[in-house]
C-alpha cells in the first residue's frame, strides 16, 4: 500500500499519521488546569478530615461479604 504522506509504511489511517503539531502543543486550558490542579494538591489535609481517617482505620475489617454473620 503506497503511504499518503510521503513516510514509507505509514499507509495513512490513524496509526501514526495526521497532523503533528496537534500532538506537541497542549491545548489553550492546559495551564490553567495544570496550575489548578497543582493548587489542589498541594493544600494541606484537614485536621477533620485526618481524623476521620484515623477512626476509619481504628476499625477492624469485617470478615466476608455478610459482614461476619
Amino acid at each position: 500500500m503506497a503511504s499518503t504522506d510521503g513516510h514509507p509504511g505509514n499507509g495513512g489511517g490513524n496509526h501514526g499519521g495526521g497532523d503533528q503539531s496537534a500532538r506537541r502543543r497542549p491545548p489553550e486550558w492546559a495551564d490553567g488546569l495544570k496550575q489548578l490542579y497543582d493548587s489542589v494538591v498541594e493544600e494541606a489535609l484537614p485536621d477533620s478530615f485526618k481524623d476521620l481517617i484515623d477512626r476509619l482505620d481504628a476499625i477492624p475489617p469485617a470478615r466476608g461479604r455478610d459482614g461476619g454473620k
